[in-house]
């Protein structure tokens, strides 16, 4: 039975927020908990939109959080197909776009992250895409599979994780696929130019071609339909259809809007938040792709915009609004799945922070294990096509000990003993 004594209201219903509402039930809270969601669809995960889902391979329910039945169940109140648009900190309310004015005591912001835009002509075209939500990667379900059939091009903005997971997809269609990419290797701002030239070999192998060192400039159509891209390297690209994979970015207007701290775009953008995932406002705090959080472990302030970290950072959100003690310093992790190449990441190695790059196993036929190092310790590990070893990987990250790198890369070495 649901008293009134206490109202919980999540913003966002992604994977973060309905796995804050669950958890809010499942630790015993019996006040009212209402879930807001812009879309009309019941709270989704989104990796199967550029893998699965994408791919033809899973059916369309299967991307769901929860059964539509859970949230009744559990007495979540939803409130689907209605944006959040005014926040009142002072008044602890929020108004949806229907005008709506729900009250709140404590109020968790999981909005999320929106693709950014291509600030060049040809934008309004009709066959330039985005991937975020569940529409677009209908819409993008049916392109692919046109093209297959007509021998049709696709030219992807964006060599990062979705550029090449859907150029992946395209190429199982039968489509012909150009990436458009600024830096002179797939991934380069994750994984580094050590390891990312491993994703171009692989995709080239799978008929992609790559065009580096460049960016668009301009989509050219006629009648309103893609005909080629440009790019500011003078090329031009003939295309039937676009996606533009350059990033996401934090939907921050609703906190700023409220007058809570955010972090500049130039620092990764997002609301800030500390450890226990709490805004500036102690009433209200924020989980998933929109919170910056300082990360206990890491020593920084991190925003990461993979499942991993709207799976567990929404119900640690959750514990925290309970009042229970709550530090997330979980290790981010990211997995992806392109051809014949599965692969998990763990930790966080951007460029300039590790002086070493390790690896365990085959490169070259893409079984191995790579380690980011600074100093000896072990900042981030990637497996590829191994399995079963995400656990230790973690554990040494998190352990911090100097590692042998004789030993680490050695496979005859179990990863188990260089646990401390």
């Amino acid at each position: 039975m649901v008293d009134a004594h206490q109202t919980f209201v999540i913003v966002g219903g992604g994977l973060a927020g309905a796995k804050a509402a669950e958890t809010l039930r499942a630790e015993g809270f019996t006040g009212r908990v209402i879930l807001i969601c812009d879309e009309r669809d019941h709270p989704y995960e989104r990796p199967p939109l550029s893998k699965g889902y994408l791919l033809g391979k899973d059916e369309r329910d299967s991307v769901f959080v929860h059964e539509p039945a859970f949230y009744a169940q559990a007495q979540i109140e939803l409130h689907l197909g209605q944006p959040a648009v005014h926040l009142d900190p002072a008044a602890k309310t929020v108004r949806l776009g229907d005008g709506t004015l729900i009250a709140y005591d404590k109020l968790l912001l999981a909005t999320g992250a929106e693709p950014r835009r291509l600030d060049i002509p040809g934008t309004g075209l009709a066959g330039v895409h985005h991937l975020r939500r569940l529409a677009h990667a209908e819409r993008l379900r049916g392109v692919l599979a046109s093209l297959g059939r007509d021998n049709g091009h696709l030219v992807i903005a964006g060599a990062g994780w979705i550029g090449l997971e859907v150029a992946a997809a395209a190429r199982s269609y039968g489509a012909e696929v150009t990436i458009v990419e600024p830096q002179p290797t797939p991934l380069h701002g994750i994984i580094g130019p050590e390891l990312g030239a491993l994703f171009t070999d692989l995709h080239r192998e799978h008929g992609v071609r790559f065009h580096f060192g460049a960016r668009f400039t301009e989509i050219v159509g006629h009648d309103g339909m893609v005909l080629a891209v440009r790019t500011d390297d003078g090329e031009e690209h003939p295309a039937h259809d676009v996606l533009a994979a350059i990033g996401a970015a934090p939907r921050t207007a609703l906190a700023e809007q409220a007058g809570l701290d955010v972090v500049d775009r130039a620092d990764g953008g997002g609301i800030a938040v500390d450890a226990a995932l709490r805004t500036s406002d102690p009433y209200i705090y924020a989980a998933g792709d929109v919170a910056a959080a300082d990360h206990p472990l890491l020593d920084t302030r991190l925003r990461v915009e993979h499942w991993a970290n709207a799976l567990n950072g929404g119900p640690a959100a959750a514990r925290a609004m309970l009042g229970q003690d709550v530090s997330y310093d979980r290790i981010p992790y990211f997995f992806s799945d392109q051809y014949d190449l599965g692969m998990e990441y763990s930790g966080y190695a951007p460029p300039g922070s590790y002086d070493q790059v390790v690896c365990r196993g085959d490169v070259g036929k893409r079984e191995f294990i790579a380690f980011w190092l600074s100093e000896g310790r072990l900042l981030a590990g990637m497996n590829v096509n191994v399995w079963d070893v995400t656990g230790t990987v973690q554990q040494l990250i998190r352990s911090g000990a100097p590692l042998d790198p004789g030993k680490l890369a050695d496979p005859s070495v179990p990863l188990e003993s260089l646990l401390p």
